[in-house]
Formats: C-alpha cells, sequence, structure tokens
C-alpha cells in the first residue's frame, strides 16, 4: 500500500509502511476525508497520536499547520518506521516519539508539547483498545478543554462517549467507522 501526505508543505510525500498485517495504514481516502471535516482544527494545535503506526495522522496535522505532535506506539517494527517517517519529513524539532502503551499509561505525555487539541486514535482492529485508551487519556489530564479526539475503528466496535468526552459526530467508510469526539472540561464545584 502506498501512503501519502494529502495536504499542506508537505503535499505528496511517500511515507514507509510497516511490513505485514500487523499495522493498519489509514486509506489516503479516509484520511482526507476526516481532515475535510476537522477544517481547521489542525492549524497550531499540539497533537497526539495514538496507536501511532506510520505516524500518517500525526505527520499529516504537521503538514497541515499542526505546532507540535506526539506519536505513541508500542510496536517495535511500527516504532523504527515512525522513526525514519518522522526524519524523513525533517519534523523532529516539532515532533516526539514515545514508545508506550496507549491503552495501559499516558501520564506524562503532555510535559513540552501538552495540553493536545487535538488526538487522533487509530488502533488496532477487534483488540478493545479504544475505551482503555479513552480512559488513560482522560487519567492522563493532557487535554485542552474541548479537545477533539477522532476514533477509526471496526464497525463492529462500539465507541461509547462517556464523561469527560461526547460524540459529536460518526461517519463510515465501508467497514471502518470514524468517530468524532470532543472532550469536555470538568465542571468545577
Amino acid at each position: 500500500m502506498t501512503l501519502r501526505i494529502i495536504a499542506g508543505a508537505l503535499r505528496g510525500r511517500r511515507l514507509a509502511t510497516v511490513p505485514g498485517l500487523r499495522t493498519r495504514p489509514t486509506a489516503d481516502r479516509t484520511r482526507e476525508s476526516i481532515f475535510n471535516i476537522l477544517g481547521y482544527t489542525a492549524r497550531d494545535a499540539q497533537v497526539l497520536d495514538l496507536f501511532a503506526g506510520t505516524g500518517a495522522y500525526g505527520i499529516e496535522a504537521l503538514s497541515r499547520g499542526a505546532a507540535a505532535a506526539v506519536f505513541v506506539e508500542i510496536e517495535p517494527q511500527a516504532l523504527k518506521v515512525l522513526h525514519r517517517n518522522v526524519a524523513a519529513c525533517r519534523l523532529e524539532e516539532r515532533s516526539r516519539v514515545v514508545p508506550r502503551d496507549a491503552g495501559r499509561n499516558l501520564s506524562g505525555l503532555g510535559a513540552g508539547f501538552g495540553p493536545f487539541h487535538l488526538v487522533f486514535m487509530d488502533p488496532p482492529y477487534h483488540a478493545g483498545l479504544v475505551a482503555p485508551a479513552l480512559q488513560q487519556l482522560a487519567l492522563a489530564r493532557c487535554l485542552a478543554p474541548n479537545a477533539r479526539i477522532v476514533v477509526e475503528h471496526d464497525d463492529k466496535e462500539a465507541v461509547i462517549a462517556a464523561a469527560p468526552y461526547v460524540l459529536d459526530d460518526r461517519r463510515r467508510y465501508g467497514k471502518t467507522v470514524v468517530s468524532f469526539l470532543v472532550a469536555r472540561p470538568a465542571e468545577s464545584s
């Protein structure tokens, strides 16, 4: 599969992909649709790319004017490709790669780059990782008020928005569903 950056300063740049079937890159058309829905949300944003794989979401956001991005990935082969893609796009100064399990621990991610305005979450399908990652994200307290969270998931996996998240939109692309959540600030008492 050929993976490329769709728009912005890095438009047309090809990204390396992870060999095999463990990492499933998002199709260019799906990613383009997602960024069309987001509009200018990425501009000047602090971006968090969870289950980053190749880094396509975060790199696309940086290409479209995001201020900085943190990429979280645990798979060793994906980490190698991710580092290669960040270096090939010369984005080392505006990004950080964190080797971590997004479903288990996201504490300390905001240091130096947060709070995050835009989060991309594309976990392996059928692994039940969306709910634990959303919970870890809330526990990490690294989100800006009204941060947008884009969750790509299989059509059989329900994404249920619970506090502090509110479902804003949901789109279907074949067997892929993209849920758009908004992180609401906690009510002060």
